[in-house]
């Protein structure tokens, strides 16, 4: 019988590290689970992080390597190894690519991914001018254009956010009206520097080592241009990675796990941090908090059930 972890941590972005820090030094016996060779989440695929407390200006591929490091000083165990399902019980079990492992309680930090608008350019010009994250990198397209990809709430927040820093944002919607709330789009449509571009889909984005352009079509006419713009913002949609909890605790329509601020779903034991709970703002800092509280409201369960 394979020993019997405290807790086990799925997942080792900004909320599975954090929860990793704060679970070390609370003397939990843990295991961190990674599917991927390198820690950080998506923090590592950001260009520059500039909202972070006291890190300014800071790149995300080594805000990711710091938090892993921190990790390490504590001595926290990691395991490279897909999480393939999980069982519940009085005792947890947590099948993955390397065997199964035992846990009193887990931490499904998982994270979420940015639905991908899969044209040529976008993969190779991420983190040079394409983006899934406004507040995230808006300030860094002062004064230039942009355009945002999307009709629906955060496409429709995310051009009117731009506008703060943008001279010009192109909303481009490949149908013919948004699905947006009709709230967002009469404030959209009052602000100066934004032109919305219906009926269009972004069929390449263009550029070498930075974003130059888009070409687009328009579907009515069928005729296609190239844009000039110096950024592209996809907000076409999130997906969390909640598939592990299909069958076993409650999300709601979008997947997004109903959990509060301690992290507690509606199975005793199994906690969620980061990008997979339903909250309002998904960044960097509130990844962190996320893991901190889960890791804290875990270890009071685990103390209870000792």
């Amino acid at each position: 019988m394979r020993e019997v972890y405290d807790l086990i941590i799925i997942g080792s972005g900004p909320a599975g590290l954090s929860a990793a820090v704060y679970g070390m030094r609370a003397g939990l016996k843990l295991l961190v689970v990674e599917k991927n060779p390198m820690s950080g989440g998506q923090v590592l695929n950001t260009y520059e992080v500039d909202n972070y407390l006291g890190m300014p200006g800071f790149n995300g591929f080594d805000m990711g390597v710091k938090f892993r490091e921190h990790a390490d000083r504590l001595g926290t165990p990691f395991m490279e190894a897909e999480v393939t399902g999980i069982a519940d019980g009085e005792v947890k079990t947590v099948h993955t690519t390397e065997g199964d492992l035992r846990a009193k309680a887990l931490i499904l930090a998982t994270g979420a991914r940015h639905a991908r608008l899969e044209v040529p350019g976008e993969a190779e010009l991420s983190g040079m001018g394409v983006s899934y994250c406004a507040t995230c990198d808006g300030a860094f397209f002062r004064g230039k254009t942009v355009a945002v990809v999307g009709g629906g709430d955060v496409a429709l927040e995310d051009a009117a956010y731009l506008t703060r820093f943008c001279e010009k944002v192109y909303l481009i919607h490949r149908r013919d009206e948004f699905r947006g709330a009709h709230v967002l789009q009469e404030q959209l449509r009052v602000l100066p520097g934004v032109e919305i571009l219906y009926s269009h889909v972004v069929k390449e984005i263009q550029g070498q080592d930075e974003v130059t352009g888009v070409l687009l079509e328009d579907l009515k006419s069928g005729t296609q241009r190239a844009l000039p713009v110096d950024g592209v913002f996809v907000a076409v949609g999130i997906q969390p990675e909640t598939k592990l909890l299909e069958g076993l605790a409650a999300c709601d329509q979008a997947g997004y796990v109903p959990a509060g601020e301690d992290g507690a779903t509606d199975v005793p034991g199994i906690y969620v941090a980061g990008d997979v709970r339903k909250k309002l703002l998904r960044q960097v800092v509130t990844a962190v908090a996320d893991g901190a509280n889960a890791v804290t409201a875990a270890a009071a369960w685990i103390g209870r059930k000792s």
